[in-house]
């Protein structure tokens, strides 16, 4: 008789529900969308009744013909750095602020000023941002007081979900590393940063490793969900963190590359990361006594959802793939710097924003579509610059979206100078992580080296002598066009 583990990537479009067998192999996936306002300048919020409803009916989609009692265990993989204020029965106060939200910026400032940037980057192994859990907790007690002084405990999307379905107010060790008020040696929260904030530690849940089981499958949930009522619920982690282990990226000074609505390029390692430029910064793994340091944009799948939008809307990515291998290697010399939601790494830049450069009466459609992704290209490029002070890097896994473009892949590759490879599901890398996790948590694998299981390389690309000539230089031009604009920036 089979027997399956559920994982669920609770994403930032929406929850992806995929349903495994313990040898590894996918049964079968299902996405149920859901919407993200955007408002004002910086401002990202979400419904998390949104979230519980994606969750239940892509569960119930995953099940169909499966007995719900040959489910050992399910656990998830989430968009992280939310604030979710809840009261003290769970219900939420408010829409939840998601990582794409920077309002905060002038209470990052607040902190810095109360306590100091090395500080928090040397307790947290984070940077201070407006994008941080912390600081958008600030910002609600200066703006929403009201609302504020009813809540109880303040929840990331997954952690959310972990209360709708066992109850229980948890969340685990690199999620937390999300909040920039982890000390991350100890792995508890900080007074120290937490007294600085004026934040009380009560409003956070109870810290656990990723492979705990937090609870059972209440009777509601399972009513709701299509699950058998005590199925196991194993904490789970951060989209990044479990990036990392759906990449195979569990073993020391190991990179990978993620590219999805956001791009990152993460790691493994045993100690605290630490980088002097403070372009880098550091997660608690979802692996236990491992650290994922980590660089993460904010805009590049998005950068090409946007720029679909406004050109060429009634075309496909592949259409648009298509489009961009007509396009000669640099555009013909168009730039983007692709920062329309403004930037954290390698700029941490709130204000700055999307640029199209070089624009010439010689350009077509598929010179701007292939400038915005060597545009994000350049921009993982000088993430990856800051972790080549450290490690030699010359090749990595490449997972998400953005990677079943090969067109895509090949231009990474090229500006990298990196030889990238794929495995057969690209963009499951977050879900195989949350099958591990949960398979590792209810005792079916002994450890993470049993990935092994779940990943099979089939797509290899090699960087090209002769575009990364085209490229170098290229990529200098992107670097001194983004300093040259800052002042700009700010003045806009």
């Amino acid at each position: 008789m089979a027997e399956y583990l559920i994982a669920h990537d609770l994403g930032t479009s929406g929850d992806k529900a995929a349903l495994f067998t313990t040898d590894g192999r996918l049964v079968k996936s299902c996405v149920a969308s859901y919407e993200v306002h955007y408002f004002g300048e910086h401002c990202a919020e979400q419904n998390p009744e949104d979230w519980w409803s994606a969750v239940c009916r892509a569960t119930r989609e995953v099940l169909k013909g499966i007995p719900a009692g040959q489910v050992l265990g399910l656990s998830f993989s989430a968009q992280m750095q939310g604030c979710l204020l809840v009261d003290d029965a769970g219900e939420p106060l408010r829409p939840s602020i998601i990582w794409a939200d920077q309002r905060a910026s002038e209470e990052a400032k607040l902190l810095g000023r109360e306590i100091g940037a090395d500080t928090i980057y040397s307790v947290t192994g984070h940077r201070l941002s407006a994008n941080y859990t912390l600081e958008k907790l600030m910002w609600l007690r200066m703006h929403e007081p009201d609302v504020y002084r009813k809540a109880y405990k303040t929840l990331h999307a997954k952690d959310y979900i972990l209360f709708r379905l066992t109850g229980n107010f948890v969340t685990d060790y690199s999620d937390a590393s999300g909040t920039n008020a982890l000390d991350l040696d100890k792995r508890e929260w900080s007074e120290e940063i937490l007294a600085a904030a004026g934040i009380s530690e009560d409003i956070f849940p109870e810290l656990h490793g990723s492979t705990d089981i937090v609870g059972h499958v209440t009777g509601e949930a399972a009513r709701q969900t299509g699950l058998m009522e005590g199925t196991p619920v194993v904490c789970g982690g951060g989209d990044g963190p479990c990036a990392a282990v759906g990449a195979g990226c569990i073993h020391d000074d190991e990179l990978f590359t993620s590219f999805g609505t956001s791009a990152w390029i993460g790691g493994t390692c045993r100690k605290k990361f630490l980088d002097e430029d403070k372009t880098l910064f550091c997660f608690a793994h979802v692996i236990p006594d491992r650290y994922m340091p980590c660089g993460t944009m904010q805009a590049a799948g998005s950068s090409y959802s946007y720029i679909r939008k406004i050109l060429c809307p009634e075309k496909s990515y592949e259409e648009l793939n298509a489009m961009i291998a007509s396009s000669p290697a640099g555009a013909k010399q168009l730039l983007f710097l692709p920062y329309l939601m403004g930037e954290r790494s390698p700029r941490w830049n709130e204000q700055a924003s999307g640029v199209f450069l070089g624009m010439r009466m010689h350009h077509e459609r598929a010179d701007y579509i292939r400038a915005v992704i060597e545009g994000v290209a350049y921009n993982l490029e000088r993430i990856l610059s800051a972790y080549r002070k450290y490690w030699t890097v010359e090749s990595m896994m490449l997972t998400g979206g953005g990677a079943k473009g090969e067109v895509v892949c090949q231009i990474l590759s090229d500006v990298f100078h990196c030889t990238l490879y794929t495995p057969d599901y690209v963009e499951e890398a977050t879900s195989i992580a949350a099958a591990m996790i949960a398979g590792v948590g209810v005792g079916v694998y002994g450890d993470f080296e049993a990935i092994t299981r779940f990943l099979r390389i089939t797509d290899t690309y090699r960087p090209s002598e002769e575009k990364q000539k085209v490229y170098s230089h290229l990529k200098q031009v992107f670097e001194d066009c983004y300093h040259a604009l800052e002042p700009v920036f700010e003045e806009l």
